[in-house]
Order: C-alpha cells, then structure tokens, then sequence
C-alpha cells in the first residue's frame, strides 16, 4: 500500500526497492521469502531491487551498519528520502527518522496512522493478493500459516490480533495485485516452527517444474 501510495504521487521518483536478506538462509528477514521469490515481486512492480543482507539474529548495530552502507551510496546518487509501510508503533518510526538524520536523509510514511481495519480491507478490495508466510504462535495458531489474506482470513483473526499485523503477529508476501505486470506463481510448501516462529515455505513455480522434469 505504501508503494501503491507513492507511485500516484508525481512528486516522487522511485530508485528502488530495499529489502533485508537474512545471511545463510538466502530469504526476507523475519518473511521467510525464498529470494528468487523476492526477485520475481521486483521485476513483476518493474522496479530495481537493493537486497541488504544481514547477519542471522543480527544486533541493531549490525543492522543500522549494514543499512548506512546502502542508503549513503543512494544518497550520493541524490536519493534524498526513504518510504516506509508503518502505521502506528511510534518507537519504530522515530528509530527509523533517528537513523536517517544521522546520513541526512528523511523517512516518508504514506500509510501512517491509517485505521487498519480499513486499511485491510482497501488492500482486498483494490485486487491485491498475499500469502501468509510468518505468525507469531503467542498470537494465532499455526493453520494460519499458508492462508491468502481475505475477507475469510479478516473475518476469522482473533479480536486482539491486528488486521495488518502491525504489532508482528503476522508477516506476508504480496503476490499480485494493480501495481503488478503479473502474479508471481508459486506453491505453498512446509509449516515450520524455527526461532519461536511458524513460517510456510512457498516455492516458485520454476523450481516445482524443474524438479518435475528432472524425475
């Protein structure tokens, strides 16, 4: 929805996409994407990907280290600001503009402080398509893990669970929808439980058909 937001606004260029990669597992930090997935989502929106990759249960420090490097290269090229999708956790928002003021740099929230109820339900009804791919287990069970975020997964999420899972409980990947030039394939694989997790793995379509053909 950020994005969806900041590509209708002709005041704003974007560079490009930044997403953490967890170092060793090849995947979205805390997602658990597959990063060929990541990849088809980047080149499906028609925008570059700047992949930061991060140490496993990496520290602040070693995630601000990283993410300095990164951003000061943009910076030099005169990119002058940084879109976020956070709605309303009031410490993540400022250590985020804390950290870019140290580069020079400012935060831009398109979404913030939208109800998230409605919020959810715009995602739905303007065609966009996701996956769950991460839930905390302290907040919903694990037949949640896999599901296509609905009006059926709304209308059945716990009353104290977040609909845009803003306070962590669950994590998803965006598969489809009116910025996209088509659906990135794939199919749902394991549920597993890893570092107090559930994550469902999802498995591009290109890698099913390899093993398909290879038997």
């Amino acid at each position: 929805m950020t994005l969806h937001g900041i590509r209708k606004n002709p005041n704003f260029e974007i560079a490009a996409l930044l997403t953490t990669i967890t170092e060793g597992y090849d995947r979205i930090s805390m997602h658990g994407v597959r990063r060929g997935l990541l990849e088809r989502q980047a080149e499906s929106l028609g925008l570059p990907l700047e992949k930061v990759v991060i140490p496993q249960k990496a520290h602040n420090e070693a995630y601000e280290f990283e993410m300095k490097k990164v951003l000061t290269k943009y910076k030099e090229q005169g990119v002058r600001a940084v879109a976020f999708g956070d709605i309303f956790l009031e410490d993540l928002r400022k250590y985020r503009e804390e950290n870019l003021a140290r580069i020079g740099m400012r935060g831009l929230f398109p979404i913030w402080k939208r109800e998230t109820s409605e919020l959810s339900r715009t995602f739905i009804h303007l065609g966009f398509k996701a996956v769950v791919t991460c839930l905390d287990p302290k907040c919903l069970a694990p037949s949640f893990a896999g599901r296509h975020i609905d009006e059926d997964f709304l209308r059945d999420l716990p009353a104290n669970v977040d609909p845009c899972g803003e306070n962590g409980e669950f994590h998803s990947f965006v598969f489809g929808g009116p910025i996209f030039k088509r659906e990135i394939a794939f199919s749902p694989g394991e549920v597993v439980l890893r570092d107090s997790f559930w994550f469902c793995d999802l498995i591009p379509e290109e890698q099913i058909t390899a093993e398909g053909s290879s038997r």
